[in-house]
């Protein structure tokens, strides 16, 4: 596989982190503007914030949680030269499962059909690692 199609999963995902933390700044300065919450409310990790803010901001902070465990995989796979059309296509699941979680969480916040998109994911990444290992493994 070539590198681009490799890391083209990756790049839709930083970006996924990106624009939530765009959403995320819209939206604060919005209730900031209102003054529905004041700048000084964010002084403290954990306070509390209004739900719009407060649903973004938690799938903002998700991203740097289970995504991290993909990023590394998908160096390694580079690095060891064992990315192939399998990699890239549960790459792929793995970041419109994250894509659809990112949605459900700051759209309609509907946790059943959040955690199953969530759960999709954790499927599809731990199966990349389970192959991964495999692969490494046999070749000693």
């Amino acid at each position: 596989m070539s590198i681009e199609s490799v890391l083209l999963p990756l790049f839709v995902q930083v970006l996924l982190t990106f624009v939530l933390l765009g959403i995320l700044a819209v939206r604060r300065q919005r209730m900031f503007s209102n003054r529905e919450m004041d700048p000084q409310d964010l002084a403290v990790r954990g306070a509390r914030e209004p739900a719009p803010v407060a649903q973004v901001a938690g799938s903002f902070q998700n991203q740097f949680e289970i995504p991290v465990l993909f990023y590394v995989l998908v160096i390694l796979a580079l690095f060891t030269r064992k990315a192939d059309l399998v990699f890239v296509v549960m790459s792929w699941i793995f970041v419109l499962a994250r894509i659809a979680q990112a949605a459900i969480h700051i759209g309609p916040n509907i946790v059943r059909v959040r955690g199953m998109a969530f759960g999709v994911s954790m499927l599809i990444l731990l199966i990349m690692w389970i192959i991964f290992i495999v692969r490494i493994l046999a070749h000693l």
